[in-house]
């Protein structure tokens, strides 16, 4: 039993850190607005499916983390990522009962949450996104779930993660 729960925090921690290192690749600034949130849709699959190991407080903790490793005003990403996580626990029973496809869709509405957060706080700064661009890595995150669903679930049954 010990050894099934170091294989889930370490896997958990290994994920964190790759969506960190996705998160500031080096990419043309073209494509920057289209980044999918990688950190945040590693919160949210991890809220979802291991609700007992992952809160808001370790999600705060990883915003603290994504603002200091992207240069980031202190608590831009943590904000998005606390409620993302709140809403995630209060419905995890219901995103786990929809379709990939649907699943995908609250997706979009949780990054566009996130990122409604972070064009707030970067407009308080003067630096507010043009229209709605700052809702295109919600689509791309969306675009991006079913695989990251893919992959994870079969990782989580290879490592008995639960």
């Amino acid at each position: 039993m010990a050894e099934a729960s170091r294989n889930t925090l370490s896997m958990i921690a290994v994920s964190f850190v790759l969506a960190m290192l996705l998160a500031v690749y080096p990419i043309s600034i073209e494509l920057r607005w289209v980044r999918p949130e990688f950190v945040a849709l590693l919160g949210i699959y991890w809220a979802v499916y291991l609700p007992h190991r992952i809160g808001p407080g370790i999600m705060w903790g990883m915003g603290m983390a994504q603002d200091v490793v992207e240069g980031t005003p202190l608590g831009l990403h943590a904000l998005g990522l606390v409620v993302i996580a709140y809403i995630c626990l209060l419905s995890y029973q219901r995103l786990r009962s929809f379709e990939t496809w649907q699943q995908a869709f609250w997706v979009f509405v949780l990054v566009g949450i996130h990122q409604l957060f972070g064009n707030w706080v970067h407009s308080l700064r003067g630096n507010e996104a043009a229209m709605l661009l700052f809702l295109l890595p919600a689509i791309s995150s969306a675009l991006c779930w079913p695989v990251l669903v893919y992959l994870l679930d079969k990782l989580r049954v290879h490592y008995r993660i639960n």
